[in-house]
């Protein structure tokens, strides 16, 4: 079929439908990116001011991770049975309940409430990263990386502008009556339910469904019948599913326990929220705006060559943040930027590895598993963290982090063996 200008062919439906997913995942990213932001910034302080201690400050990101974990089992399950439209809204409809039950949770003083509500919060963390996996539904396998990038890298805006908005949204709360920290939790309520309505209206058609049905209408048109046709081996896709998942786990541990407890130290030294939300901004901006260009070299380079660099990264951004002064917010800075992007370095990678490993008809299931134990990771980090930081202080857990994260490149070494 050709179109009406002359000598241009009609770009495939495919590719027609692959730039609509994507329009639309990039708005919800942007709405839910501001929604990420909350927990990030001031649910550790919240903690530490309700609980009077610091050893427990690294339970808020324990609980979210963990509710991020059941969260990324049902979103998946959810995405199985009835499509990415379901499945994302869902989980980004939980974590605006999860940032309403903070905010009351605040406002009575239950300790016990705000740590079930950051639990359900976790949900939107999830969800957050979850829709990347459909952004790479309908793409060509070559350009599988660039799309998974394209998505994360829309959640730049919302989440470098959530901690940005910590001192005014807290103005907002003072107005309204409520506790000055729970002013980013009502923004990510309203950013969460609008990246829900987002999908609900305009993610048609589903991408993980329509990708089924391609792939079902090119299975029976295909030549030789379905006995006869090559497919990859089990153990192969195992092996590639096991090098994915350990990778991205791997980089959620270190980022998880660091970041957690950045706001913490630097809260600790006389920094108001304002600055620690700065850090946290850069240290967002770098998770998600390199994206991009890791996208493009995995594609170029392949994910596993790719995944070895996030060690020596997540190494150097322990290190910078080990002997940072106490008193200095621009090393800080810089550690957690280094952090963001060894992190995005790993996320990127392993998520094309375990996207490559699994066909349409299992991929939304297999793909949530695997961000079970990304979850599980995260939040053995941000558990561990606080204890670590009350124990042998801060500059030990951002080293500690640092070399763990190296064992990330033999296991890129050994998958690449194996592949």
């Amino acid at each position: 079929m050709t179109s009406t200008v002359p000598g241009r062919a009609e770009a495939p439906p495919r590719s027609r439908e692959q730039r609509r997913v994507l329009t639309v995942l990039v708005a919800a990213q942007i709405l839910s990116g501001a929604g990420l932001a909350a927990g990030v910034t001031v649910g550790a302080l919240l903690a530490q001011d309700m609980l009077g201690s610091t050893g427990l400050a690294g339970l808020p990101s324990a609980l979210g991770t963990a509710g991020s974990a059941l969260a990324a089992v049902a979103v998946g399950r959810l995405s199985q049975a009835r499509g990415r439209r379901p499945g994302l809204a869902a989980g980004y409809l939980a974590g605006a309940a999860g940032s309403a039950g903070v905010v009351a949770a605040a406002v009575v003083g239950s300790p016990v409430l705000l740590f079930l509500a950051l639990f359900v919060h976790g949900a939107g963390t999830a969800t957050n990263l979850l829709a990347r996996y459909a952004g790479a539904d309908l793409a060509a396998p070559a350009h599988r990386a660039r799309a998974v990038s394209t998505v994360l890298v829309a959640t730049t805006l919302g989440g470098v502008a959530g901690p940005g908005l910590a001192a005014p949204a807290g103005h907002l709360a003072h107005a309204l009556g409520l506790p000055r920290l729970t002013g980013l939790f009502l923004l990510a309520g309203v950013a969460y339910a609008t990246a829900a309505l987002v999908l609900v209206v305009w993610l048609r058609p589903d991408p993980l469904l329509l990708a089924r049905d391609l792939e079902a209408e090119r299975a029976a048109t295909a030549h030789a019948p379905p006995e006869e046709r090559p497919r990859p081996a089990s153990g192969s896709r195992r092996s590639g599913v096991l090098a994915g998942t350990l990778v991205m786990a791997l980089t959620q541990l270190v980022m998880v326990a660091i970041m957690t407890m950045t706001p913490v130290h630097m809260h600790g030294h006389g920094h108001g929220a304002a600055a620690s939300g700065l850090v946290i901004a850069l240290h967002l901006g770098a998770m998600y705006l390199p994206s991009p260009l890791t996208g493009r070299l995995v594609d170029r380079h392949g994910p596993r060559a790719v995944a070895a660099a996030s060690g020596p990264v997540l190494l150097a951004a322990g290190a910078v943040a080990a002997v940072a002064p106490d008193g200095s917010v621009a090393p800080l800075a810089v550690a957690l930027a280094l952090l963001g992007l060894g992190w995005n370095l790993g996320l990127v990678t392993g998520t094309a590895i375990v996207t490559d490993a699994v066909p349409p008809a299992t991929r939304a299931r297999v793909q949530g598993l695997a961000d079970v134990v990304v979850a599980i990771a995260g939040a053995t980090g941000g558990m561990a963290s606080g204890l670590v930081v009350a124990v042998a202080g801060y500059p030990a857990l951002a080293l500690g982090g640092g070399v763990l994260a190296l064992a990330i490149v033999p296991a890129a070494v050994a998958a690449e063996r194996g592949r």
